[in-house]
Order: structure tokens, then sequence, then C-alpha cells
């Protein structure tokens, strides 16, 4: 249980395991870019996040305080649940020991990031924002369209929190943003309307949390704009998904290709080379990310970013 706690020191608790845990890998999809005002590393190493939880607003900071072990600090109304379910979270309870890959690229990876651990927030609506903004655009558009809504929409976190940090808005919130806004912040409509639409039964879909796999991709899809791709995105970071394998993604076959049979392929073809790795396929490229195995030859100049803002 949390310790109780005030001011600037907020709440605290370490939280351990019996295998490592990587702190920084398991937390890294949470941020959306450099400047996310959700999220920040501070120079010291630590990982620094804003969320609203349903018992309120929160902020938090980990810390890798030993190779199995994790310090928390927490601010807000929501500090004493975000502690309570801090291994829930880091998925300290995933059993990977069938988990066993063959490729000397995965076996490399999985030897040297023993303590890469899933994420599960709990926190549905909030993965998903992001994930449609990033929907057929580049990311760094994407992440510029997060930083000025967030900037403009969200409140500022609670407690000692790094210079600039917001929470989230709300569900509520996002609802009422114009869609001329929504345009001048880069996101064309169809993404707007998805998010708009989310977010009108943004407290049915948190059930989403508490299904199997299968049926939580079949609630999200069910809204208008979701699909395939945008529900594997937000089962990475809201339910710890091991195998949310990011289907239709622009980049990720020709890649997975390239790293481990020599040449590009389609999203068939990957996912019939992985299906062996089933139910770890995302854990697998995790692994090859941070392991930085992951390599597709440069052919020529990136395609343009997307502006939507002109017209």
């Amino acid at each position: 249980m949390a310790e109780p706690g005030a001011g600037r020191t907020g709440s605290a608790r370490i939280v351990t395991a019996d295998r490592p845990i990587d702190l920084a890998c398991t937390i890294a999809p949470l941020g959306r870019g450099a400047g996310d005002p959700c999220h920040q590393v501070t120079s010291d190493g630590a990982q620094w996040h804003a969320s609203r939880l349903p018992t309120g607003a929160v902020t938090y900071r980990l810390t890798q305080s030993g190779p199995c072990a994790v310090e928390a600090r927490a601010w807000g109304p929501g500090a004493a649940e975000f502690l309570d379910r801090l291994e829930y979270m880091l998925c300290l309870d995933e059993d990977v020991s069938a988990f066993a890959p063959e490729h000397p690229k995965l076996l490399d990876a999985h030897r040297r990031f023993p303590g890469l651990r899933m994420l599960r927030t709990g926190l549905v609506f909030e993965a998903l924002v992001p994930a449609v903004l990033e929907q057929k655009v580049h990311t760094v558009s994407a992440h510029a369209s997060w930083r000025t809504l967030v900037r403009r929409f969200g409140d500022p976190a609670p407690g000692p929190a790094p210079k600039g940090m917001r929470l989230p808005p709300a569900a509520a919130t996002w609802r009422r943003i114009p869609s001329w806004t929504y345009h001048r912040a880069n996101v064309g409509p169809q993404r707007a309307q998805t998010i708009v639409s989310a977010a009108r039964v943004a407290d049915s879909l948190e059930r989403a949390a508490q299904v199997g796999p299968a049926d939580a991709a079949r609630m999200l899809r069910t809204i208008p704009g979701i699909g395939v791709w945008t529900a594997a995105e937000i089962a990475q970071r809201a339910f710890g998904d091991p195998d949310a394998l990011s289907v239709g993604d622009y980049h990720l076959a020709a890649t997975v290709g390239w790293t481990l049979v020599g040449h590009p392929l389609d999203d068939d073809g990957m996912i019939e080379y992985l299906e062996p790795l089933r139910p770890h396929r995302y854990r697998a490229i995790r692994l090859l990310e941070i392991s930085g195995h992951f390599h597709r030859p440069k052919f020529g100049p990136r395609t343009p970013l997307t502006d939507h803002t002109w017209h």
C-alpha cells in the first residue's frame, strides 16, 4: 500500500520483482515524442507522467532503484490508486516462460533486455487519442498535433511536476473542441471525428480493459475510424497485450522483413512469419526496437509531411 505523504514529497512506494525490470524501456511507449506535455524524462533518468485515473488526476515519478525494483512517487487525487496498481501497470505478473524465439537477433535482444515488461495502464481513452492522431500521418506531425492540443486544452499537472507538464484533456473536453481547432492543429476531419465519437462513449470504452484481447478489439472497432492498427496501438499501452501486432503500419512489415529475413514483407507475410511467436509478437517487435536490431534500407527521400491546415 502507498505511504501517506503531502506537499512536494507526495506519496511513495517501491515495487520489486523476482526478475529484472527495465523501467525506461517498459515506460517508453507512454511518451509521444520530444516535448510531450504529459511525459518527461528528466536529467536524472526519472520518468514523469501526468494522467487521469478514475479517482482523479495524478502526476507520478518513476525511478529505477535496483535491477528488480522501481520507486514511485505520486501527487494528486489519483495518487493512491496509481500506487496501488503499479505492479499491474508494469505487468509484474506476466509469464514469459513460453517466449522462446529462435532467430539470432531475437535471441540476442531477449538476452540483453530481460527486464522489458509490457505496459498496462488500463486507461483506454487516454491511449486512444494519440493513437488516432498517428493514423496515416508522419509520427512527427502527429506528435506536433498532440502537443498543440494538450497544451491548449489540458490542465496543469498536480504536484512538483517538471515545467510545462500538463494533464491530457478529459473526454468531455475532447468532445467539445471545435472542428476548426482540430483543423488548425493539423488534424484532418476524419481523425477529429473519430476522437469526438470515442469521447462520447469514453466511459463505456474503459470496460475494454476488463475483457480479453479479442473482445477488447471488437469493442474498440465499434467506433468508426478505429481499425486493426489503432486497436493494437491501444492494446499495447492500455492492456499490456504482448501479442498486439500493429498490422497496417506504414513501415512495420517491411522493417520486420529486412531485419529478420533480409527482404521486405507485406502485412500478410509478416503475420505468417511471426505466427510461431504468438502470443508474444508485439514483445518481439519491442525487443527488436530497443536492441537496435531493427533495420530498413533507405531508398530515397521521405514522403512529405501532410499539412491539413491550409484547406
